[in-house]
């Protein structure tokens, strides 16, 4: 204690050096302590512990060190002086504290490290860290490289140099140690945050499964740069701003902290001294080459001397290398070595020519574009070609890295000079390559810009340079880095993200010297302070930040008023806009004197000239006030005005981005519904898509609905614009939300963009200078921008050598396993780049392939490809898209159709300039081959139309056009006279006059007059407006329907005036014109004139006029439908109608629909020739007429429906084949209407004369309309039956079945179909109508046949009334429709027959229609007296055919319908399980016919317990479904079980599982409460009861004994139940019933089992007399009073008559003597003693229980005899029931109850164990009943008193029996 009070009284600083380490510990403790007291950092009391903070950190004892550790941290936050420790203190704690065990230790050690960089000490931290990494001790290691790593993250990679980090990482990655690996693992991860890409060339030569751990890693990482987190004591000013923005939730934006410069990996490399490295003999050995050797040798003189190339090569990749690593520094040289290269571009060698031009491109990084153009513009006028072409080339690759601003005007002057002189050199590759350059300087530059200096050009050169400008545009320009351009480039605001706006702003670039667009520098708060105070007055500017915010709204009214007046040139607007934003700014928390801010911002942008730097100053504001209920008007209106001034592309880009950087979904969400307006109103172009697609999905995931709800209107806007590729972008997002957006999508099908009402102001006041054509340009522009955006997969690397020498293979399977990876390529890429390899070159190899199968593929994949690839697919038209012409020439016709539609494909991407250049088409027409000649010439007929300008190479064709009019081929004339016209309306008829020249005198008259007729039908070129919506049209073909295109583009042609209001006084007469026309277009369009269509049709009987029937509309039918047409339709509409061009036809037709209804009575007036007209433009080839003219049609066609209307013949005839022409169509969209038309149209004209016109269709070449025709022969022969078939079902069919050995395979199936539905109509009667067929068809038919039978089994019956509402209709299909289908009887148990049901088992219904009172009424089940019970089941009565019931070869051909009826027993469709037991209860009521059932019974009853587990399972849960006809299906399973149980033949076969199942139904339905409580539930359980009543009376009774045994397992627990030992006592009895008894004992058991007690006899009674009071119940309750008087004949009924009226007991009587007439009537029938039903059965179940104990093959012997024995003895008039008088007095058969009475007293069974118990004490009973009559029966003198219990003896009774008959009969 002594040596603890000396060092305690020591000052602080004393006892931290302290040998003891309690003295240290405490010193340390108390250093702490004041440390952290020391408010002035600079106190003089740090000073005493500068020389002692090393001790601290390195203290021997691990808990005074922790503890030294926790002050060092204190004094290195505090002190001023600290950052003098750095070294010392950072070495010890390397040292000393990162090898400790202790985690805390380590993490103070780290934290100090981390304090002294925040103090501005990190370069000292970072040098002794990266000492530590040479450490022994890995853990050291460890910690330092997580030390470093933790102050990357936080600091960033300003503060932390990267450089020195990076050079030692690959050593770490080398380490022994995993922990070092793991940790320098996360290092690079953390580089990689901050430098990206930068960091992969120096950790390129790591292990390559570590690399690719790390290339892992990074993918995860987020795209976003990462943000400093921690700040430098300097930088507390951004600490404070990233506090704020933490506090509220957000996140720093970009311009508060200070994003991570683009790191450039050149920078992380270490310079390497070359020059020592290279061999002493280098210099001698080079200057051996050379006689002369003057000065020192350089590498480009070997380029510029050395003859021989592989040296040239060399050299130049050696100058790449050095340009390439020497960067900046190489440029002193480029002057020297450029001109040297430039040179030697002479060589043709493709490696020299590669390795200069990789030297030059490599060397143009160093320098300039100007510092190297006098060396370029010296090599344009060289002699040598190839000089001049790799010139221009490396100008245009240099442009590509250039911005606006590297290419001033002296610089671009001068190079366009020379590239225009190249443009006109002789050498083609030259002119390419000028036209390449000047393309990409107009991309970097903007046309405006170039375009002055390119006015010597022609147009067509003028154009080939815009087309070579948009190739090179898709090509991503590369923005030049910093790092070594010399030239003042712009930073990120490059070409990559905005290239469609600069060159937007630069092609609206006036040619004055205002004509750049307006830019300002960022002006300082006392400049603009200046400035606002010369134009606003004083008190305005001092009130502005006013505390009283009546004085702030009194400057802001003076401020607006001042704007208001201001000149726009004088108007300051970043100086104004600037003074809005002074305090409180943005901030202003009186919504009045905000709103008017807002609104003065709005102002300065609509009336000044309003900069990008203006905008920059109050976007942020506007904003932020977006969402603000009371200012978010006002903020949108400033939003739209800025976008006027600045553009909206940039605008929107802005706004959106700024509003995602902060949090308030409100803001969110309104921002995004202003832009979906803004682009409404602007229009879409120049919008950068990719600028804001991510902060739309953003907002499609947030949490706030509001925020969502404004994305998905936002895209549905985009949606109307882009069409289909916007989806592109979402297809990775959730299911729920891609069917929200997918929803939103289909809201704006149809609907086309409005035309734009706001433009940028610049760009407005140019339009006006802009003509026409560049109008067009630039809108086609657009349109492909579209595509453009999508991302696009660059496939080249996958078209390797092997899959192109597949393709070319000579075994043609290769070929097609070439070509099929090809096309999965292309469909796994989607959008592709037009780099595709040698693709091209192999595909077209196959185009000419001698397998036709491969040709079609390869077209197929063309067409892929041009989906795939969008507007680049330009520059393949030459290699692939000629060659698909010449497959045109193809002899097949499903060849040429591929073909086409490819053709089509590609031009819908290309357009038809391309095609048209050059000679390829001309070439193709000079083949000598007719169907390529018509088909070329038929597309250009429908192409040139629409085209507004054609290359001059059109010219070429023409002479072979002249050709083609006097081809031998009929069609090919056809063709080329069609063609005329549209040729003429290019090339002008003089020149086509004048091309006449060439040919022979007698041909060249012939063609004159071709040509005078073609000039008066000569169409008039499409207008701008038009062709610039069709440009947008065929970017999106399955967008809008064409009739709002075409109604749109007036409207935008009124709007934007450009090019209209330049025309002037010219323009205006037709406007007025067009103006008169609309007036008189408001009367009717259809003149009703009376018996003006019976007139024209008795003129075309007497010949007096061509009948309308042709293969192709001849001039001579057009001009007679002209003639008639224009008495009854408005002049305009005939006009209209017959104009050339399509888009007045789609018009036309517009009008037509609009009027359709209003003008009904005219339209049936004239519709012989409406449709008349209609059948013309199934010739033309236009998709977008023949739609609208489907639409029209299926709209008229629904009318006359409606109005009851009947086509006559001479309409019909005139219509329908040409419409059938069309059902053959390649378009879906288009066969399936021509489908629903051929449906209407049977509505409105007999289905029996439609059916000839379709048989005509079958007979087409085209494989597709004879498919469809034979389908709707199906389907005509499914709904009108067999009558249908004209002229008779034989021939029909004949012609029908041909057609299944087609070799289209839709036609063979659609044959097979049809042949099918008559199948399921007439059966098997189809195979006599159908004739002999070949073996292989008559297979393919069967196999047909029975795949229908199972499919129609597993679907439901009833089709719902969506797929064919149009087949419901009468009988008879002769008859025209009616209008609607009669409403059915709700009772019926099915709407429609199931198809396929065979016809054994359909019902007659023209036998059940003649005797109406059985057309309701349930199968006859008298016999049973089950009449009440099932009176809710009615006959299912089907709607579609006449089926006969009679079964006359029904043992033959219906095992397996039996099989398939049964199946559909068991359907999960309650109509179709109900159709089927009808139908099997039709079979089994016919006494004759039941017998088929047999062998199909265990099936049968399998199907019924099936179904009734379904019910109890399924449909009883299922609360959608109708109880009633749940209840109707029980009924009918009931029924049939009945009925089957009725026939003990058939009963009898039921096996004892089948039936253990069924009784099991039976009980579980017995005891379902559920039943119970539904209406008539009672009912059935009644019904149950009877039937399982029925069941244990007439299955065999072995197999009943064995049931009940069997059942004993489900007893639980047996001790305690009845039931089991009731059982035993009924089997045991069961078998002592063959036994020896006297008569007397059976008498006595008779006896017994008759009495009843006297209160049982009150009960039952009075259970019968409530069923007959009840009205349901009364036939029952009469029937059961009638059986208990017979059997209990002494029994008094007055007690219970007594107190009834006498109307009640006089009903009782008349009932009694109805039923007893009806038994005596039935008991004549049967056996004179009268005998029941109940007691013969039980006959044969005895011997069934007594020969179960013989051999089972003995088990029906009994049985077969008795059943003899009896035929015999009614034979003979014997009885089979002898009365034995000692027994007549105690039990005569006849008056035994039927076993139904005994059951009828217990309607409800409490539980299974009281049923079996019932139902088992009346087996005994009717057992020992038979037993009594039996005894007596065969009581002889050799039998008195025994018999023998054995089976055999049995048999030998029966058999002497029966001998004795025989004998007795001789």
């Amino acid at each position: 204690m002594g040596d603890d009070s000396e060092w305690m009284k020591l000052p602080i600083d004393q006892k931290c050096e302290h040998k003891v380490w309690k003295a240290r510990l405490n010193g340390y403790e108390e250093a702490l302590k004041l440390f952290q007291r020391i408010e002035d950092e600079k106190s003089p009391e740090w000073g005493k512990y500068l020389g002692l903070m090393k001790r601290f950190v390195t203290d021997s004892n691990a808990v005074a060190q922790l503890k030294g550790l926790e002050a060092a941290l204190a004094f290195v936050e505090n002190a001023h002086v600290a950052g003098k420790t750095t070294g010392e203190v950072v070495s010890g704690v390397v040292t000393k504290v990162f090898n400790q065990p202790k985690a805390r230790a380590k993490e103070l050690g780290a934290d100090i490290c981390l304090m002294y960089i925040e103090i501005e000490k990190a370069e000292v931290v970072q040098d002794e860290l990266l000492k530590g990494l040479d450490n022994k001790n890995p853990k050291i290691v460890v910690a330092c490289i997580e030390t470093l790593r933790k102050a990357l993250s936080e600091f960033g990679s300003k503060i932390v140099t990267l450089k020195p980090v990076v050079k030692i990482l690959p050593k770490q990655f080398e380490s022994r140690e995993k922990a070092v690996r793991d940790e320098a693992k996360l290092l690079a991860v953390e580089i990689y945050k901050w430098i990206r890409d930068a960091l992969r060339p120096p950790l390129q030569n790591i292990n390559s499964v570590q690399l690719k751990e790390l290339e892992e890693e990074w993918v995860k990482l987020p795209s976003s740069p990462p943000k400093q987190t921690r700040f430098l004591r300097s930088q507390q000013d951004l600490k404070a701003k990233f506090e704020q923005q933490q506090a509220q939730g957000g996140e720093p934006s970009d311009d508060e902290v200070e994003t991570v410069a683009a790191v450039d990996p050149y920078e992380l490399l270490e310079a390497v001294e070359i020059l020592s490295k290279m061999p002493k003999d280098f210099y001698e050995k080079i200057v051996k080459s050379y006689r002369e050797h003057t000065g020192d040798i350089f590498m480009f003189q070997v380029v510029g001397k050395d003859a021989n190339v592989m040296l040239v090569s060399m050299a130049a990749k050696c100058l790449a290398g050095l340009a390439t690593g020497l960067r900046k520094k190489f440029g002193t040289y480029a002057g020297q070595v450029v001109p040297t290269i430039l040179e030697k571009f002479k060589e043709k060698k493709p490696q020299v020519v590669q390795a200069l031009q990789e030297a030059i491109d490599a060397i143009f990084l160093t320098t300039t574009l100007s510092n190297l153009s006098e060396d370029i513009l010296s090599v344009m006028d060289n002699k040598n070609p190839s000089i001049k072409q790799q010139a221009s080339l490396f100008l245009a690759r240099s442009m590509r890295h250039c911005t606006q601003a590297a290419l001033p005007k002296s610089v671009l002057k001068p190079f366009c000079a020379a590239l225009i002189k190249q443009v006109n050199d002789s050498a083609p590759e030259v002119r390419d390559a000028a036209f390449e350059a000047l393309g990409t300087a107009m991309k970097v530059v903007g046309e405006k810009a170039v375009n002055p200096f390119l006015t010597d050009l022609d147009k067509l050169k003028l154009d080939k340079v815009r087309i070579s400008r948009k190739i090179k545009g898709e090509e991503t320009r590369v923005v030049v880095l910093e790092a070594f351009s010399v030239s003042p480039l712009q930073p990120s605001a490059g070409p990559s993200k905005k290239g469609k706006l600069s060159s937007a702003a630069g092609g609206k670039a006036k040619k004055t010297s205002e004509s750049k667009d307006f830019t300002e520098s960022e002006l300082s708060v006392e400049v603009c302070e200046d400035l606002a105070a010369g134009v606003l007055p004083a008190s305005c500017l001092q009130q502005l930040d006013s505390a009283n915010w009546k004085e702030r709204l009194a400057s802001m009214e003076e401020f607006q008023r001042a704007v208001e007046t201001m000149d726009k040139a004088a108007m300051p607007c970043q100086a104004l806009v600037r003074m809005l934003a002074k305090k409180p700014g943005w901030k202003e928390t009186n919504f009045q004197v905000m709103q008017m801010k807002l609104h003065i911002v709005a102002l300065i942008a609509q009336r000044g000239q309003f900069s990008k730097t203006s905008a920059s100053v109050v976007l942020d504001g506007l904003v932020d006030k977006v969402g603000d209920v009371k200012c978010g008007g006002n903020a949108k209106e400033g939003l739209t005005a800025i976008g006027e001034a600045c553009s909206l592309p940039w605008t929107a880009e802005q706004v959106v981005s700024m509003a995602f950087a902060q949090k308030n979904p409100k803001n969110q969400a309104e921002t995004l519904n202003w832009l979906a307006n803004a682009m409404k109103e602007f229009g879409f172009a120049g919008i950068n898509v990719k600028g804001f697609i991510n902060n739309v999905k953003t907002a499609l995931g947030a949490t706030n609905p509001a925020v969502r709800t404004a994305a998905i209107t936002l895209l549905g806007v985009m949606y109307l614009y882009m069409g289909a590729p916007l989806r592109m972008f979402f297809e990775d997002e959730k299911p729920a939300l891609l069917s929200q957006i997918d929803a939103e999508f289909e809201k704006m099908q149809g609907q086309s963009p409005p035309a734009p009402i706001r433009f940028t102001r610049k760009s407005a006041t140019e339009e006006e200078a802009d003509d026409g054509e560049e109008q067009e340009e630039d809108e086609g522009g657009r349109g492909q921008d579209i595509m453009d955006l999508l991302p696009r997969t660059d496939i080249s690397d996958k078209i390797t050598s092997d899959l192109v020498s597949k393709i070319e293979d000579k075994n043609w399977k290769i070929r097609k396993e070439g070509l099929d990876e090809a096309a999965a390529i292309i469909s796994d890429a989607k959008f592709i780049t037009p780099n595709i390899g040698e693709l091209p070159l192999a595909l077209k190899g196959r185009l000419g392939d001698s397998n036709k199968i491969l040709v079609q593929q390869t077209l197929t994949i063309l067409q892929q490809l041009a989906t795939a690839m969008g507007s680049g697919l330009k520059q393949h038209v030459k290699a692939l898209g000629i060659p698909i012409i010449t497959v045109l020439g193809d002899s097949k016709v499903n060849v040429r159709t591929a073909a086409m539609t490819t053709l089509q494909a590609w031009v819908e991407q290309t357009g038809m300039k391309e095609w048209l250049e050059g000679e390829d088409l001309s070439e193709e027409l000079r083949r000598e081959n007719p169907f390529l000649r018509q088909e070329v010439l038929g597309w250009l007929a429908e192409k040139l139309p629409t085209l507004r300008t054609v290359p001059g190479d059109l010219m070429l064709c023409v002479p072979l056009l002249y050709t083609c009019l006097e081809d031998r081929n009929g069609d090919v004339r056809k063709k080329a006279q069609d063609a005329l016209p549209t040729f003429m309306m290019h090339l002008g008829y003089d020149k086509m006059t004048k091309a006449t020249g060439k040919l022979k005198p007698a041909s060249k008259d012939q063609v004159l007059a071709m040509l005078e007729k073609a000039r008066a039908v000569m169409p008039a070129k499409p207008a701008a407006p038009a062709k610039a919506g069709g440009g947008k049209g065929s970017a999106e073909p399955s967008r809008a329907p064409a009739s709002d295109e075409v109604e749109g583009k007036p409207e935008a042609k009124k709007v934007r005036g450009g090019a209209a209001a330049k025309k002037g006084a010219a323009a205006k007469k037709p406007a007025a014109k067009n103006l008169k026309d609309e007036e008189d277009r408001s009367g009717p369009i259809f003149i009703l004139t009376p018996n003006a269509k019976e007139q024209r049709i008795k003129e075309e009987k007497q010949l007096k006029i061509l009948k309308w029937n042709f293969m192709t509309p001849r001039d001579e039918y057009v001009e007679q439908l002209k003639t008639q047409m224009s008495t009854c339709f408005a002049k305009w509409l005939q006009d209209e109608l017959f104009h050339f061009d399509f888009q007045r036809h789609v018009k036309a037709i517009g009008v037509m629909i609009e009027r359709l209804e209003s003008e009904r009575e005219a339209t049936i007036g004239c519709l012989d020739l409406i449709l008349k007209w209609f059948t013309l433009r199934f010739f033309d080839t236009n998709t977008t007429v023949l739609m609208k003219v489907l639409e029209y049609l299926k709209l008229l066609f629904a009318m006359l429906n409606r109005e009851n209307y009947h086509l006559t013949e001479y309409e019909a005839n005139s219509f329908a084949p040409y419409l059938i022409l069309k059902v053959g169509e390649s378009k879906d969209g288009v066969r399936k209407d021509v489908r629903a038309i051929l449906t209407m149209l049977c509505k409105v004209y007999p289905a029996s004369k439609v059916f000839p016109f379709l048989m005509d269709g079958t007979k087409s070449k085209n494989s597709k309309q004879r498919a469809e025709c034979l389908e709707e022969l199906g389907c005509l022969i499914e709904g009108y039956g067999m009558n249908v078939c004209q002229p008779t079902p034989a021939k029909s069919l004949k012609e029908i079945a041909v057609h299944i050995g087609d070799r289209d395979t839709s036609v063979r199936n659609a044959a097979l179909n049809t042949v099918v539905a008559v199948y399921n109509v007439c059966g098997d009667q189809v195979y006599k109508l159908i004739g002999n067929l070949s073996e292989k068809d008559m297979s393919m038919l069967e196999e047909r046949i029975k795949r229908s039978a199972k499919k129609a089994a597993a679907a439901p019956a009833k089709q719902s009334a969506t797929e064919r509402p149009q087949r419901e209709h009468p009988a008879n299909p002769n008859a025209t429709f009616l209008r609607k289908p009669a409403q059915e009887d709700p009772n019926k148990l099915n709407e429609s027959s199931h198809p396929s049901i065979p016809k054994e088992f359909q019902l007659d219904l023209d036998m059940i229609e003649m005797d109406q009172s059985r057309v309701c009424e349930l199968p006859d089940l008298v016999q049973h007296k089950l009449d009440e019970l099932l009176e809710p089941i009615m006959i299912p009565e089907p709607k579609m055919r006449s089926v006969s019931p009679h079964f006359d070869d029904l043992h033959n051909s219906t095992a397996s319908t039996i099989n398939f009826v049964i199946s559909q027993v068991a359907s999960g469709d309650i109509n179709t399980s109900i159709q089927a037991l009808a139908q099997i209860d039709e079979v089994l009521r016919q006494e004759d016919k039941a017998e088929v059932m047999s062998g199909h019974i265990d099936q049968f009853l399998i199907a019924t317990f099936m179904q009734l587990r379904l019910i109890y399972s399924t449909h009883m849960a299922d609360d959608r479904l109708d109880k009633k006809d749940i209840i109707k299906l029980y009924s009918c399973i009931i029924g049939n079980m009945l009925s089957l149980f009725s026939m003990e033949s058939l009963a009898r076969e039921a096996s004892m599982g089948v039936l253990k199942d069924l009784m099991h139904g039976l009980i579980t339905l017995m005891l379902d409460g559920r039943v119970e409580d539904i209406e008539d539930g009672q009912q059935l359980i009644r019904s149950v009861n009877l039937l399982v009543i029925r069941v244990l009376e007439k299955s065999d009774q072995t197999n009943m004994i064995r049931l009940i045994l069997d059942h004993l397992s489900m007893i639980e627990n047996r001790n305690e139940s009845e039931l089991e030992a009731h059982l035993r006592r009924v089997v045991k009895h069961s078998g002592n019933l063959s036994g020896f008894k006297s008569d007397r004992g059976n008498e006595k058991t008779g006896l017994r089992t008759d009495r009843m007690s006297k209160a049982k006899v009150s009960d039952i009674l009075s259970e019968i007399f409530k069923k007959i009071g009840s009205k349901e119940n009364t036939k029952e309750g009469l029937t059961e009073l009638y059986e208990y008087k017979q059997k209990y004949t002494d029994a008094d009924l007055e007690p219970f008559l007594k107190n009834t009226s006498q109307f009640f007991q006089s009903y009782v009587e008349r009932g009694l003597r109805m039923i007893e007439s009806e038994r005596e009537g039935k008991a004549r029938i049967q056996t004179s003693a009268g005998t029941t039903g109940s007691c013969d059965c039980v006959l044969i179940p005895q011997h069934g229980v007594d020969s179960s104990l013989s051999s089972n093959n003995e088990e029906l012997k009994p049985a077969v005899y008795y059943e003899r024995l009896k035929i015999l003895r009614q034979r003979q008039g014997l009885e089979n029931t002898s009365r034995v008088s000692s027994l007549t007095h105690t039990d005569e058969p006849q008056q035994r109850p039927p076993i139904s009475s005994l059951l009828s007293s217990k309607p409800s069974v409490a539980s299974s164990t009281d049923m079996l118990h019932s139902k088992l004490s009346q087996l005994k009973e009717s057992r020992e009943l038979y037993q009594q009559e039996h005894n007596a029966h065969s009581h002889s003198p050799t039998h008195a008193h025994t018999r023998s219990s054995s089976p055999a003896a049995n048999l030998d009774d029966l058999k002497k029996r029966l001998e004795r008959i025989k004998s007795n009969r001789q």
